[in-house]
């Protein structure tokens, strides 16, 4: 199964939510009214997509509509689509280039640690020597299960004892990544509560770190969203958006959500692109995500 086929089963009840019930809506009504677009925008609301970027999606399609005359149901539908893809922009792929650190952000149960561990084994796939950093010190569990995971993707890891210094974790790490020549080192962080003051403190310790140690390499900082949450990922998003200097957006648990939306709302009021999703359970289930996929996905 080819990643697209992946991705459209995993938004299967995403794309029930939303393009079905558009469907629904524009077939029950005879003439463009407010209703319909009244309807619409509940819709939108109910697939998380958001009451802000809803609001401003339908705005959007009113006018479209004024514009072009629309008339047909299939044209409005058309309409919708479009303006989405209007929003979700063009996707830029991650380039990174070596040396390169990638810290891997996000509160615990989002799949943080997973993706790390997925993360190495793309870019290893990608011809990448790639080295682990397990800096999330705080559970033990964190530091096996990304263990596990380096052993998976074939990737080396450095790990210190639970409650060790995260930053003295990333600190032996960039000093390996350096003598053994890796081209991206990869830190699983700590993921404690994202209103905790303590946390975004540790962030910064190790960013002074990386700043000092290894000023020549790439960084790039992923936060790690749970899209089964919805508005709260998108919570999440704001809060760590104003501790970091994100660079991207790794979205998990994109299969079987009926919050598929978030995506949308995301790209509207984050402006933070969304690097890679993730459709599932197996190692190579994490890969780089393609907004013309996403809409395609809802809509097709």
């Amino acid at each position: 199964m080819g990643f697209f086929e992946k991705l459209k089963g995993g938004l299967e009840k995403t794309r029930q939510q939303l393009s079905t019930r558009t469907a629904d809506v524009i077939r029950l009504f005879t003439k463009l009214d407010d209703a319909v677009f009244e309807e619409l925008e509940e819709v939108l609301i109910m697939s998380d997509v958001g009451f802000e970027t809803s609001e401003d999606i339908i705005e959007r399609l009113r006018q479209k509509a004024r514009e072009d005359k629309i008339r047909d149901g299939e044209a409005l539908r058309g309409a919708l689509c479009e303006i989405i893809g209007d929003i979700m922009g063009n996707s830029v792929p991650l380039e990174v280039k070596s040396p390169a650190v990638i810290l891997v952000i996000g509160v615990n149960g989002t799949g943080k640690t997973t993706s790390a561990g997925k993360l190495a084994a793309y870019y290893k796939e990608q011809g990448k020597s790639v080295i682990l950093a397990a800096a999330d010190t705080f559970r033990a569990a964190a530091i096996d299960q990304l263990d596990i995971w380096a052993t998976r993707a074939g990737v080396d890891i450095i790990k210190q004892s639970e409650g060790s210094d995260p930053a003295s974790v990333v600190y032996d790490a960039i000093g390996a990544a350096k003598s053994r020549k890796k081209d991206i080192l990869i830190c699983d962080t700590a993921g404690r509560l994202h209103n905790k003051k303590n946390l975004m403190d540790e962030l910064a310790k190790i960013n002074k770190v990386i700043g000092r140690e290894f000023p020549e390499a790439q960084k790039e900082v992923l936060l790690v969203l749970d899209a089964t949450t919805g508005q709260n990922a998108l919570s999440q998003a704001k809060s760590f958006a104003g501790a970091a200097d994100i660079s991207g957006i790794i979205l998990t648990k994109l299969d079987g959500t009926a919050k598929g939306g978030i995506v949308i709302a995301i790209s509207k009021e984050q402006n933070i692109p969304v690097r890679f999703v993730g459709v599932g359970e197996r190692i190579d289930d994490l890969q780089p995500f393609s907004a013309e996929d996403y809409v395609k996905a809802l809509f097709e």
